[in-house]
């Protein structure tokens, strides 16, 4: 964010492994980069760690991992001995005859049938549900496969751009049924970049299957990816197009913790806020108790960052709230109003001094 931070990718991070943790049109989210550059990462990547990895090869992962926005509904008698469990809600992409009847079949199903996950993915969801306990540390090839193909599967209905709030409220509901605990482990299942489902429902700005993940009250919304990095603090970079999406937004903020600080540089998600030129989240942010003052590791606050990037509403913004801090330094030594002055922001340098003059003439008072 500020010229001495290399913030490599918020979601990516070169460390591979299986976890169980748990403004403008709507885009995928474009993730910080290095040097505040920009990179775009989606679930697209998604991969979950396998213990039996024997012929996972990379073209098998990016079959599994094609995108939706080219897939069509799957008939109800869609084979249920496919390895990958796939559901009901899909079918692959080779334009067959027989595949043009089975969406005529599958249309006349009703949409709740359709969404439903596939008998074997709900009997590996089964089995899961019998060794919770030791799902974590078992050695079992069989079991682990089973694990990996769920994660998958989890992530490729619930972690897309195209990801259907209908079809992701059928898993939540099979899950439940299953055991609880079960929708808890899966909900929260990280892929080898430590990103759960919320990280990429937040970064997709589906907020409608980020309000389903809440609403189920499992749901680890302070789980950090590799870069360290959690929803919360990638939600100002989302794009929340209406007062529905905002009320999602602020439910995440107010059950997470606004003040993390990431691994990587130390950001927190005001500071990512400012530095993006995201009043709206700003606004939201510290309504939801953000610590205005909060420094990354280089000492630089949000108010700093808005000076250092000419943005003078936001600057407006933080100088309203009154817990504002206008004399903290960076471990340069350098000010927020040294900042706006080497910056060349001469409009947000004369409100800061008309700021500090103002505490001035109050303190005496």
């Amino acid at each position: 964010i500020s010229p001495t931070t290399s913030l490599k990718s918020i979601m990516k991070k070169k460390s591979y492994g299986f976890h169980a943790g748990g403004n403008g049109t709507k885009k995928n989210l474009q993730f910080v980069g290095v040097n505040g550059g920009y990179e775009t990462t989606s679930s697209e990547d998604t991969s979950c760690e396998d213990s039996s990895s024997e012929g996972n090869s990379d073209s098998e992962k990016e079959r599994k991992y094609d995108t939706l926005e080219h897939r069509q509904v799957k008939a109800a008698h869609e084979n249920k001995h496919a390895s990958t469990g796939v559901s009901q809600c899909t079918r692959h992409e080779d334009n067959e005859p027989q595949e043009l009847e089975e969406i005529t079949l599958a249309s006349t199903q009703p949409k709740t049938d359709r969404c439903k996950p596939s008998e074997d993915f709900l009997d590996g969801c089964l089995l899961l549900s019998k060794h919770l306990s030791e799902i974590r540390t078992t050695n079992d090839k069989h079991l682990r496969h089973i694990l990996n193909t769920v994660c998958q599967e989890w992530f490729r209905v619930s972690s897309r751009k195209s990801s259907s709030p209908e079809v992701v409220a059928a898993y939540l509901k099979e899950f439940k049924a299953i055991h609880p605990q079960l929708l808890k482990m899966i909900i929260n299942l990280a892929d080898r970049n430590g990103n759960t489902a919320l990280h990429y429902s937040v970064s997709h700005s589906n907020f409608l299957i980020v309000k389903l993940l809440l609403d189920t009250g499992v749901c680890d919304v302070d789980y950090q990816n590799k870069a360290g990095y959690t929803a919360v603090m990638i939600t100002p970079l989302a794009s929340a197009e209406s007062d529905e999406d905002m009320e999602v937004v602020l439910k995440l903020l107010k059950e997470g913790n606004v003040n993390i600080r990431a691994s990587q540089g130390g950001q927190t998600a005001l500071i990512l806020g400012v530095s993006h030129d995201r009043g709206d989240m700003v606004k939201a942010l510290l309504s939801c108790k953000a610590d205005i003052n909060q420094q990354d590791d280089n000492g630089t606050s949000a108010l700093m960052v808005a000076c250092q990037h000419g943005n003078t509403e936001i600057a407006k913004l933080l100088l309203a709230h009154p817990g504002c801090n206008t004399t903290l330094t960076d471990k340069s030594g350098n000010s927020a109003l040294s900042v706006s002055l080497k910056s060349a922001h001469m409009e947000i340098a004369g409100l800061l001094q008309a700021h500090i003059e103002q505490s001035w003439s109050l303190e005496i008072k």
